[in-house]
């Protein structure tokens, strides 16, 4: 193994990077906020809207306070109620868990394909025959930035009367075909979190449809449950809103995704050329994957972790614990042998657009030598 790097270590994500890249455009979309005195649901939010529809490929997207609530108000627009199950993975970082139980909802759980990590159709009618009662939605995470299967699941599910839910706080710009991910399923949700190709200098969240009836809901329960001002009529209600500068700052970002993200498929492809026969990387770079995560596959991550600190690059884990085993569902029944697997041998390494090539050489040597 190499000696200990003495450089400066290679950052697992650098956000002043990526700012200080378009920080002209930033601040002239936030002094134009100022400026207008509207600060919530205002032009740059109902402009946002449109044009985060128009690229996914939805009738309407619906802004939203932050990726979670996306969640939450998606999975009450298509009836969730308390006492209903709904079926997701366990190894997508727990938000969908977490969004299901705030509305009295039981999460249910799929294992997932041990090569994509992704749910299928066909490890979801596995997890279905094994259930007492259909779940009312399925959550489908578009993990890593990979798109799954979406078609043929909606497909499954849709003949059994089971709506589905695309969760792409990970995947925004994915093709699933020649269609988006976000555009398939009867609802989908995103997030706005700084850390995501898209990415908010704050919080923020969106959910898209297609279903006029749907989206007429969503915009109710993102706001009490109006129907009109001050006039709550709908269940479920939050006060869950994008801000007026958080919309600005996204619409000026949004026509560089593409960029962005072929620039995470490139390095994504070094790292794929580079990578040890001992390891594995999860994802290829294709228009299906836009890179929001680089993961490998490894046998011994102790080990793993130690090359990757010889060279200086620092790493991450998603995620650690799979929803199952949380503390919060101790007394849990379930066994996902696949997921249980996945969370003790993957690591992810540095991968955001703004890397330099001698960062990425370091990155390409220590995947070398595992």
């Amino acid at each position: 193994m190499s000696n200990v790097n003495s450089e400066s270590p290679v950052p697992f994500n650098d956000l002043g990077r990526g700012t200080t890249s378009i920080r002209a455009e930033i601040d002239e979309a936030i002094s134009r906020v100022v400026s207008s005195g509207w600060y919530v649901l205002g032009p740059e939010h109902n402009s946002f809207e449109v044009e985060l529809a128009a690229y996914v490929g939805t009738a309407h997207a619906v802004g939203v306070g932050n990726g979670t609530d996306a969640l939450q108000l998606g999975l009450t627009a298509l009836g969730v109620q308390p006492g209903d199950s709904v079926l997701t993975a366990a190894n997508a970082g727990g938000y969908t868990s977490t969004a299901a139980r705030s509305i009295g909802a039981i999460p249910v759980f799929a294992d997932v394909d041990p090569e994509s990590m992704l749910l299928t159709a066909a490890t979801i009618a596995s997890a279905v025959d094994g259930l007492d009662a259909a779940p009312k939605v399925i959550v489908v995470t578009h993990l890593f930035g990979t798109a799954a299967g979406v078609e043929e699941i909606v497909e499954w599910a849709h003949a059994r009367g089971i709506s589905v839910l695309e969760d792409c706080a990970q995947s925004l710009g994915a093709m699933v075909g020649a269609r988006r991910a976000g555009s398939i399923a009867d609802v989908s949700t995103t997030s706005f979190y700084p850390t995501k190709n898209l990415g908010a200098l704050g919080d923020g969240g969106a959910v898209l449809t297609s279903n006029d009836e749907t989206a007429v809901r969503l915009r109710q329960l993102r706001q009490y449950g109006w129907t009109s001002k001050y006039h709550t009529s709908v269940s479920g209600g939050r006060n869950s809103r994008l801000d007026e500068l958080q919309a600005a700052i996204l619409r000026a970002k949004l026509p560089l995704l593409d960029g962005w993200n072929e620039r995470r498929r490139q390095i994504h492809s070094r790292y794929e050329s580079a990578v040890s026969p001992n390891a594995r990387m999860v994802n290829t770079a294709n228009e299906g994957f836009v890179g929001h995560l680089a993961v490998v596959e490894v046998s011994d991550r102790v080990a793993a972790k130690s090359v990757f600190d010889a060279h200086g690059v620092k790493t991450d884990v998603h995620y650690p614990t799979p929803d199952h085993l949380q503390p919060i569902a101790s007394g849990s029944e379930w066994t996902l042998p696949v997921t249980e697997r996945i969370a003790e041998h993957i690591v992810s390494v540095p991968l955001f657009p703004e890397l330099t090539d001698a960062e990425i050489d370091r990155v390409c040597a220590a995947l070398a030598e595992l």
